[in-house]
């Protein structure tokens, strides 16, 4: 029976979960200067009606809304890709470790199935 080393085990999960936080991170960071630049700009606007006597009272609170609403569906968006990339931090660890686990015991002739996450 081969025995796991841990240093190259601890390496290899390593790879493998800062590969998918570099990827989601860069994707992460992109949107999110997009959707708080968006963000911004229509407070800009907003705050510049106001102030001009453009928008009035009727309209004000629509508009601050939206911006309440924009700013919320950029959280939930974000809580959303975050989950994702939890996910598929734990598929990639569990791989991983599995496959390490699985060519440890190779010579009992028992395969171990990779967990999925449910």
């Amino acid at each position: 029976m081969a025995a796991i080393d841990v240093d190259t085990l601890l390496n290899d999960i390593r790879t493998a979960a800062s590969g998918i936080i570099e990827r989601d991170l860069a994707t992460v960071k992109g949107f999110s200067e997009r959707q708080v630049k968006a963000i911004a700009q229509q407070a800009a606007l907003v705050s510049g009606g106001i102030a001009s006597g453009q928008i009035t009272e009727d309209t004000r609170e629509f508009l601050l809304d939206g911006i309440e609403t924009m700013t919320q569906n950029f959280l939930d968006t974000l809580t959303g890709l975050f989950v994702v990339t939890v996910e598929k931090l734990w598929n990639a660890i569990v791989s991983v470790v599995w496959k390490a686990i699985n060519g440890a015991i190779a010579a009992t002739g028992i395969a171990l199935p990779v967990p999925t996450k449910v």
